[in-house]
C-alpha cells in the first residue's frame, strides 16, 4: 500500500472534473436569477455584479467541498452538488422576491451598487456554509 495508485488518481480526475462541470452549471443556473449578462458588466468593470456571481460561486465550492468529503459515491456527490445549486438559486430569490420585493437587487448591482454586491456576495458565502454544514451528516 502505497501513497499513489492509479485507482486514487482516476478518483482525483472524476471528482475535480465533476466538480468543476458542477461549478459551470451553478454559474449557467446563477445566470437565469438576471436579466442581464453579468460577463458583459464584469467585462465592464462593474463590480458589484462580481461580487454578486463570485459569492454564489465561493457558496457553491464550500457545499462542493463538504459534498465530496462526506459522499459515498460520485452519483451522491453529484445529486447533493446539483441540490447545492438549486438552493443557491432559491434562497438568492428569496431574498430578492420576497425579503426586498420594494428593492430590485438586481437593479441595484446593474447599476453598480457596490454595497448592494457585496451584501450578495457575504449571503453567497454564507448560504454555501449553512449548506455545507447540513450536508455534513
Amino acid at each position: 500500500m502505497g501513497y499513489f495508485s492509479l485507482d486514487s488518481f482516476l478518483n482525483f480526475l472524476l471528482y475535480t472534473g465533476t466538480g468543476l462541470i458542477l461549478i459551470l452549471i451553478g454559474i449557467v443556473a446563477f445566470a437565469f436569477t438576471t436579466k442581464f449578462s453579468e460577463w458583459h458588466l464584469i467585462k465592464e468593470g462593474n463590480m458589484a455584479v462580481a461580487l454578486k456571481l463570485w459569492g454564489k460561486v465561493i457558496g457553491l465550492g464550500i457545499t462542493l467541498y463538504t459534498v465530496w468529503s462526506s459522499s459515498v459515491h460520485i452519483l451522491d456527490a453529484i445529486i447533493w452538488g446539483l441540490i447545492g445549486i438549486a438552493t443557491q438559486v432559491i434562497v438568492y430569490l428569496i431574498i430578492e422576491y420576497v425579503l426586498t420585493p420594494k428593492t430590485s437587487l438586481e437593479k441595484k448591482v446593474e447599476e453598480g451598487n457596490t454595497a448592494v454586491g457585496f451584501s450578495l456576495f457575504a449571503v453567497g458565502i454564507t448560504v454555501g456554509l449553512i449548506i455545507a454544514g447540513s450536508l455534513s451528516y
